[in-house]
């Protein structure tokens, strides 16, 4: 027996006096209020109502026990608020790229307050954010995937030191910036909407100081030490002819920018990142070494199986996101595609 429906229906007909009305009142069909009623006295042992007269009248027995029903449907109401509270308050936490700037962060914990959902961010490595969702210390989390096959596409370029008369960071140091790539004699080939590839980093062939001058090592924060995407980098960097042991581990990312801003090292970065610490920055050509993301929750939380759109939507604009299938318009935009470019372009260097 469903104890709290025959409770509803005992209360509901001494409130209203009415078998039929207390059956509207409960959206049910009169007959089945009519059986929990009798089930209902079965169950006490004695009748909670006098049906002798053409008005329902509740006898003495049904007022006696009448406080305990209510107080028990009461306790219940309470009971069910008090739930939907603690579902609504627990704090859900939500698995961050470590260089999202602050301001981001505040935006996905405010989204989230919007929403009537309290959220906590913790800011964590690739590899920490997908072991967070399978151990359900994190609910929410954005997980690295190969950028073909990503919902959420952030597009990384190389950082490097501005020129001294650019305080805004769009300009480059001679020989330290993106503009001279690295002391490349002579104006950089064509590129489009000013993308950097990769083979214009190699030192081009030439008289003057800048022959010969070795490339400068090119930085990977940890977001970017996710193997399959250092890998394709290294493979990348391979076809273009730069030397094997350019790319490093960024390290503490404090040193990492002090190195870039000295003109010593370039940092792969997403341009919010390198809008937030000053320093010059310009796209990748291959937009296969992009970053990509996909929003997950926590098969350990069932009350968040999935991310809500709002949450995506917050989540795609804090770690930088390109709108959906921008990046897969752009030219070389793929591992192959840009392979017959990059022989022409190196060729074009020697």
């Amino acid at each position: 027996m469903d104890l709290l429906a025959h409770l509803e229906a005992y209360v509901a007909t001494v409130d209203e006096a009415s078998f039929s009305r207390a059956a509207d009142r409960l959206g049910i069909a009169q007959p089945l209020l009519s059986r929990r009623i009798k089930t209902l006295e079965e169950h006490f042992g004695g009748l909670l109502f006098d049906r002798s007269h053409r008005q329902v009248a509740t006898t003495e027995f049904g007022v006696l026990l009448l406080p305990y029903a209510q107080d028990v449907l009461e306790r219940t109401d309470r009971l069910r608020r008090a739930a939907r509270s603690a579902r609504r308050s627990a704090v859900r936490t939500v698995g961050m790229p470590v260089d999202c700037g602050p301001a981001a962060l505040a935006r996905v914990i405010r989204a989230g307050a919007e929403h009537g959902v309290a959220l906590g961010v913790r800011e964590l490595p690739p590899e920490r954010r997908e072991s967070g969702l399978a151990d359900g210390s994190l609910v929410y989390a954005l997980v690295r995937v190969p950028p073909e096959n990503a919902p959420l596409r952030v597009p990384l370029g190389l950082a490097s030191a501005p020129a001294p008369d650019a305080p805004d960071g769009s300009g480059a140091r001679d020989g330290g910036g993106l503009g001279g790539l690295g002391g490349l004699s002579g104006p950089p080939p064509p590129r489009a909407a000013g993308a950097v590839h990769l083979e214009d980093l190699r030192p081009r062939r030439g008289r003057g100081a800048a022959r010969g001058r070795a490339p400068l090592a090119l930085l990977l924060l940890a977001e970017d030490q996710v193997p399959f995407a250092a890998d394709r980098l290294g493979r990348a960097m391979a076809r273009a002819g730069l030397p094997e042991g350019l790319l490093r581990p960024a390290g503490p990312v404090a040193t990492a920018l002090a190195e870039t801003l000295a003109g010593r090292v370039r940092l792969l970065c997403t341009e919010p990142f390198a809008r937030l610490h000053g320093v010059a920055w310009a796209p990748l050509h291959d937009t296969s070494l992009h970053r990509g993301y996909a929003p997950r929750a926590s098969e350990r939380q069932p009350a968040a199986a999935r991310v809500p759109h709002w949450l995506v939507t917050v989540l795609a604009s804090g770690a930088g996101a390109a709108a959906p299938g921008a990046a897969a318009a752009r030219p070389g935009g793929g591992d192959e595609d840009g392979d017959a470019d990059a022989v022409a372009r190196l060729a074009a260097h020697g």
